[in-house]
């Protein structure tokens, strides 16, 4: 058994040294990004108009006015909500531009103009997802590190196991011995209290990090089947008044949801699209938010089979990939939630620091003691 632990305690050591890096820039990222929605709003004022009951404009009407101002880019989709928050006009082309819009809807007036690619939380989030490295490169790195990293706690969880002594002791930082003993102790009680949750950041963040991951993470849940990826049924009517119908498509969700927190549109650009819409009725989560597809001309609702469509028909497996954000972020316990994730994000980052310290000194010890052999 001895030569085991000592196997396990040198694949601990030697993968936490390479993995550490990189999960410590993980783990800040992480805490840092915790609560910039939050932030954002407080500190943004043009996120929000004035309410004087007045109609609001149409979503075609809001995207009109903000494509005179952004006449070169793309409209993703338009975001409209139910209390004071500013309509919202996404201008997005991958691997081109992401920027908002912010619009009074019942104005018309532009409140603001925002670039999602610049900033403060957009620096961390490249820096979370890519370790602010070309994305096909950055993203590769941060996903092995993760995988690194649940081997890394799971062999940690086999060297911390209580084998014989005082059993308490392992469940506790010891005050009144060195600052070594203590570091350890830190690393060690940490990595314990933080076991759980971390592997639950992890797979998590392993869900977007590696197709396999995913597919098989799919399986699981749904008990074989396979992981279908997003595709938006195609739409065989021809395009005629298509704006118009995007309005339609709208006002019926409203109707139909009268207690939605936002209703997102997409208009479609050819012949064979469908308009893609979704309501959120949750603030501050995601999961429960439904999906919908329309024909273009004869708004004929048109199924998916992917688990980006109605919350209601979703299965194990659908909501499983559902939660996936709201459970790596925290979100899905609201505020008690988030400030859990930022302390426990937090309390990850101290573990490559504190076993990279008690490494150094063991290294140190070693190299003295070889000296005085000598």
């Amino acid at each position: 058994m001895k030569n085991w632990l000592h196997i396990f305690k040198k694949i601990h050591r030697w993968l936490g040294i390479i993995s550490g890096p990189i999960v410590f820039v993980i783990a800040i990222t992480g805490c840092l990004y915790a609560f910039q929605e939050e932030f954002q709003e407080m500190t943004q004022p043009f996120r929000f108009f004035k309410k004087t009951g007045q109609t609001i404009l149409s979503p075609t009407e809001i995207k009109d006015i903000a494509v005179k101002n952004q006449s070169d880019k793309k409209v993703h989709a338009v975001m409209v909500y139910s209390d004071n928050h500013a309509a919202k006009v996404i201008f997005y082309e991958f691997d081109k531009y992401y920027q908002i819009s912010y619009i009074n809807p019942e104005t018309g007036r532009i409140l603001a103009h925002i670039d999602q690619e610049s900033g403060f939380f957009a620096f961390i989030l490249k820096g979370h997802f890519y370790l602010w490295l070309p994305p096909g490169i950055g993203q590769p790195f941060v996903a092995v590190a993760t995988l690194v990293f649940v081997v890394v706690i799971l062999v940690g969880l086999i060297i911390w196991w209580p084998r014989s002594g005082n059993k308490k002791s392992r469940f506790k930082i010891k005050k009144s011995t060195s600052w070594k003993r203590r570091n350890f102790d830190l690393h060690s009680v940490i990595g314990f209290y933080s076991l759980i949750f971390a592997l639950i950041f992890a797979i998590t963040g392993l869900v977007w990090g590696f197709e396999w991951f995913r597919n098989s993470y799919y399986k699981l849940f749904s008990g074989g089947d396979n992981f279908i990826s997003y595709y938006e049924p195609k739409s065989f009517s021809n395009k005629s008044k298509t704006n118009f119908m995007v309005d339609q498509v709208f006002y019926r969700l409203s109707r139909k949801n009268p207690d939605f927190h936002y209703i997102e549109v997409h208009f479609p650009e050819k012949n064979h699209e469908s308009i893609a819409a979704n309501v959120n009725k949750e603030i501050g989560t995601f999961w429960k938010t439904d999906y919908y597809y329309f024909d273009q001309n004869t708004l004929q609702e048109l199924p998916v089979a992917h688990y980006w469509g109605k919350f209601s028909e979703s299965s194990i497996a659908d909501k499983m990939m559902r939660l996936n954000y709201d459970i790596h972020t925290g979100g899905l316990f609201g505020i008690a939630g988030k400030i859990f994730a930022f302390l426990l994000s937090l309390a990850i980052a101290t573990l490559p620091i504190t076993g990279f310290i008690f490494w150094l000194g063991k290294k140190k010890k070693s190299l003295k003691r070889h000296s005085v052999k000598k």
